[in-house]
């Protein structure tokens, strides 16, 4: 094998490439890539820091919603006991109602009982009056007077 200007030629030009890639390809080549790599850390640190807030929050999300569902079962069973309560007043308001009408339907009743009563007593006065005009007109006589006194009766 002989050396030759050819194999020098080629070997001082491989030289030149490889110092100006070495000089001027390589250092950019290798800031992209060093901050490629920073940028999928910083990706992959921000994922990971995404994901425990995602847990977090999931953690947050469960008691929330158990506060939730504890302030509602609260906000039921006082609507409950208030419900109660109004039903209880409506209870007492109602059976107060109902002893005042009862009593004002009494009075009325007691009322129309002595109105008949008094009724009655002149009615019955008017024909004790008019019997006793009937007997007095006639002739005094037990029998007559028995007979009379039988057919006030019945009228009565």
């Amino acid at each position: 094998m002989d050396l030759n200007a050819t194999l020098i030629g080629q070997t001082i030009a491989m030289l030149v490439f490889v110092w100006f890639c070495m000089k001027f390809v390589w250092p950019p080549l290798m800031g992209m890539i060093e901050e490629r790599q920073i940028e999928i850390a910083d990706g992959l640190a921000a994922a990971e820091k995404g994901a425990r807030s995602l847990e977090l929050a999931e953690v947050e999300k469960v008691g929330l919603l158990e506060e939730a569902r504890a302030q509602a079962r609260e906000i039921i069973d006082q609507a409950t006991t208030r419900g109660g309560h109004i039903v209880e007043e409506a209870r007492g308001t109602a059976d107060k109602e109902r002893e005042r009408i009862l009593s004002a339907a009494q009075s009325e009743v007691e009322q129309e009982v002595n109105r008949a009563r008094e009724q009655l007593r002149s009615e019955v006065g008017t024909i004790a009056i008019a019997g006793a005009e009937k007997i007095i007109a006639r002739e005094i006589d037990a029998a007559t007077h028995k007979n009379l006194l039988d057919r006030l009766a019945a009228e009565i």
